[in-house]
């Protein structure tokens, strides 16, 4: 059931949605309940010719009930949602032997760092692109977030992911990407001006096309 959202390409992005699916559900019953009572207490206690209003001190059993009720509906997500929180937000949850990438976020651009054949950051052969993500496909992916300035939000809709990306720390998100393809990362963030700008495209390759564009870029870079 995607009628909402675009197609998941993440091995997690089903489980987000079931979880996106029943707060849906329960607010969505909540606000039709809460109109249906609000329009019913209108028609029912409307002016009339010769009816004096009524005065009440509140009710304590209604006022447990209202408090009582939507605790134990919120600690009910909590509970059905911890796992899926842990495993998507705990850096100990990423998975052993995933790409390790650098994502620097500014007005209005996203500057990304990639490790070299040695797939490691901080050494030699790291290289940088703007406004381009690109990884492999079917292998989890960990990407250091930071800002040069002002608070970003680091999305990406068919993934499922997004993470503020903020001034003076670092944050982080993982992916596994199912599907090879084009999709759209974006700032979720509203960080200026030029906003509108902070677009960019991220890339899903096979393995063997995410290693001949890794060796065209450091071939480019070392020509330079």
């Amino acid at each position: 059931m995607n009628w909402l959202l675009p197609e998941s390409v993440s091995t997690f992005g089903a489980d987000i949605d079931r979880i996106y699916y029943l707060i849906l559900w329960v607010t969505g019953i909540v606000f039709v309940g809460t109109e249906a009572l609000l329009l019913w207490f209108i028609f029912r206690y409307r002016h009339r010719e010769g009816r004096k209003a009524e005065y009440i001190h509140g009710s304590t059993k209604a006022e447990v009930i209202w408090t009582v009720t939507p605790f134990l509906i919120v600690l009910f997500i909590a509970f059905v949602s911890r796992g899926v929180w842990v495993d998507v937000k705990d850096p100990d949850r990423v998975p052993e032997g995933a790409l390790p990438m650098l994502v620097s976020a500014k007005q209005f651009e996203w500057n990304v760092t990639y490790p070299g054949p040695d797939e490691r950051l901080g050494t030699g052969d790291d290289f940088a692109v703007r406004n381009q993500l690109h990884v492999p496909v079917d292998r989890p992916v960990h990407i250091l977030l930071t800002s040069e300035d002002v608070i970003h939000s680091f999305f990406l809709p068919d993934l499922r992911v997004k993470q503020d990306v903020v001034p003076g720390m670092e944050t982080m998100v993982w992916f596994e990407a199912t599907r090879t393809g084009e999709y759209p990362l974006a700032c979720a963030e509203l960080c200026g001006l030029g906003h509108y700008r902070m677009g960019a495209t991220m890339t899903v390759h096979s393995e063997e096309g995410y290693q001949e564009w890794m060796g065209t870029e450091t071939g480019a870079a070392a020509g330079q």
